[in-house]
């Protein structure tokens, strides 16, 4: 390994034949000085290893000398000594070149999995669209921990095998050229056989993090809608399904794991030859006087010591093939860049007025335009109320004023500047947004709503004030734990009105300068409907806000009122002057008011 401090690459051996894992050399520079003690604690592990060789080489010499008459068992007392404290000293620095090297393999799986992390958290709406869950999540537990198992035990028997060879080929060519040719012959074979497989490896490693992925979103999405699941009576149909997805990843780790199964008894093999070979041809070497019967002894010692690192090179050269498959996936998802990214660092003081000119946008991944040409102005203290047929681009306004997706034509100001100019962070912080789609994580109603105050700070007045602002009080203070029951996964144990109100509370809390509302009233009755809009009127005061609904009930108190359809508008004036056309605006009314 070569390091330059200066920020060019850093060499790993096996980087030659995985670029993906060259992505990793930034926290090998990162923890250089960790890496580079563990790597001196093998070389000394080696040394101390092998030179025990020597040991068992006098020891044996002695030995036979001790057969031919010499009865002197001092020198067998020193060499024992000797032998105990080489072996002490080796499992000390073996122990200590782990604690590096593993734990060294641990601060890196947790830098890599706070950047993954860090780095979903930046990419766009869009993203989330076009990968699901369940892949996400793969690739930041398994991918990622199949890294890890690269950075530590795969590089640590690398280098322990390098130090391995290294001493033991000193102390055999100090010996005996022939018996050194004896002992690693074997080699060229073995590493032409792991180089053969190794492309193999990859191929199939990668076939089994696909199949694994498929598994865990098929199963993740199943348990998300298990109720629509039993709803429609579908649970043998997910089983089977999730059946022939597990079958097909047991066929592709299979697959894999039979390729693998190849490389420890062609090494024992190998070695098995190294044995015979020694004692046949040291053994006429011996007859010959060429050398010490010790020279024998130590080289079977030493062929035993490489047994280890050799058999080791199967499963670390999988582990680096697994790794440098896994690496490919999380590159795929670091190298992604965000569409939507923050052009200003200048702080946003506050959202006074909101501007459409000529805007149209068409969905990146389903080429559906979905507004055309869309103008109008929001200023403060007014209220602005889109209503349409289902499809018509309601909610995709909405999605452009909080700047989830860039217009693919015209222009939306915020203060009369250019959105994309403005501040993103402080634009989506000073806005409150409620989506049509409610979230609630599965932690306490209290928590739910205070994650709407800035900095994750708790305000128990605040809160209550809140939650008496979206009407939802009183459904509070009848649960059992009141303010702090858990709401389950997805909010799961409310109903579709109480998941509404909350998520309205959570919004209202940040006492934003913009709030939109993206039919978010729709499970809540009209008369809870009511008292919400009486509230928010008085929160909102002098600031704009944006109601995006169906019902015309929630928005007909706006000051302006836009009727979208096929993405345009059609119709946009007061609830009054809309009424007065007689048109498609007064015709849902109309049918509401009967319905109602």
């Amino acid at each position: 390994m070569a390091f330059n401090t200066s920020g060019a690459t850093i060499i790993l051996l096996p980087l030659w034949l995985m670029k993906s894992l060259k992505y990793l050399n930034k926290y090998f520079l990162k923890y250089k000085y960790r890496l580079l003690l563990g790597f001196l604690f093998v070389a000394i592990s080696n040394i101390l290893m092998m030179s025990q060789g020597e040991v068992i080489e006098k020891a044996t010499n002695r030995f036979e000398a001790y057969i031919k008459g010499d009865k002197s068992e001092k020198d067998f007392i020193w060499l024992a000594v000797i032998m105990l404290a080489l072996a002490l000293g080796s499992g000390l620095f073996m122990f200590l070149k782990r604690q590096f090297i593993i734990v060294l393999s641990r601060l890196i799986e947790a830098d890599l999995k706070n950047e993954i992390y860090e780095h979903y958290q930046k990419l766009d709406l869009a993203f989330y669209k076009r990968n699901n869950t369940g892949d996400l999540m793969n690739r930041i537990s398994e991918d990622v921990s199949k890294v890890r198992m690269y950075i530590g035990p795969a590089v640590m028997y690398i280098v322990d095998t390098f130090f391995t060879i290294a001493t033991g080929l000193i102390y055999m060519i100090n010996k005996n050229s022939l018996l050194t040719l004896v002992v690693f012959i074997p080699l060229p074979l073995l590493s032409f056989i792991i180089f053969r497989v190794s492309s193999l490896i990859n191929k199939r490693s990668t076939k089994v993090q696909e199949s694994l992925s498929s598994l865990t979103s098929g199963a993740q999405e199943s348990f998300s809608g298990i109720r629509v699941i039993k709803a429609y009576n579908k649970e043998n149909f997910f089983s089977s399904l999730f059946s022939k997805q597990a079958e097909n990843y047991k066929e592709s780790a299979l697959h894999l794991s039979r390729t693998e199964a190849l490389f420890h008894p062609v090494i024992t093999f190998m070695i098995g030859l190294s044995l015979i070979a020694i004692i046949y041809f040291g053994g006429k070497l011996y007859i010959d006087g060429t050398i010490v019967a010790g020279t024998i002894t130590a080289s079977i010692f030493i062929v035993y010591k490489l047994t280890w690192p050799f058999a080791s090179l199967g499963w670390t050269t999988s582990l680096i093939q697994r790794a440098a498959a896994s690496q490919t996936r999380i590159n795929e998802f670091l190298n992604t860049k965000p569409e939507i990214v923050n052009n200003s660092e200048k702080e946003l003081q506050k959202i006074e007025s909101i501007e459409f000119k000529n805007v149209s946008f068409t969905y990146p991944d389903t080429g559906i335009e979905a507004v055309k040409n869309i103008s109008f102005k929001l200023s403060p203290s007014e209220t602005l109320a889109i209503v349409g047929p289902t499809g018509s681009g309601k909610s995709t306004v909405a999605t452009l004023l909080t700047r989830f997706y860039d217009v693919t034509k015209g222009e939306i100001l915020v203060n009369g500047e250019n959105i994309t100019n403005v501040n993103l962070h402080a634009l989506r912080r000073k806005t409150g947004y409620v989506p049509q789609e409610v979230f609630l994580f599965s932690d306490t109603v209290n928590n739910n709503i205070a994650f709407g105050l800035p900095n994750e700070t708790q305000d128990a007045n605040k809160i209550i004030q809140a939650a008496k602002d979206a009407n939802v009080h009183d459904n509070i203070m009848g649960f059992e734990k009141n303010y702090e029951t858990v709401v389950g996964e997805r909010g799961v144990t409310l109903s579709g009105g109480q998941k509404q109100r909350i998520s309205i509370a959570r919004a209202i809390i940040k006492n934003p300068d913009l709030l939109i509302f993206d039919d978010c009233l729709s499970a809540v009755d009209t008369e809870t409907e009511d008292i919400i809009i009486e509230n928010l009127k008085r929160i909102m005061g002098n600031k704009p806000s944006v109601i995006v609904s169906h019902r015309i009930s929630s928005i007909k108190h706006a000051n302006k009122i836009i009727y979208l359809k096929n993405g345009e508008i059609v119709e946009y004036g007061t609830h009054d002057e809309l009424l007065s056309l007689g048109k498609e605006y007064a015709e849902l009314y109309k049918l509401q008011q009967l319905e109602r």
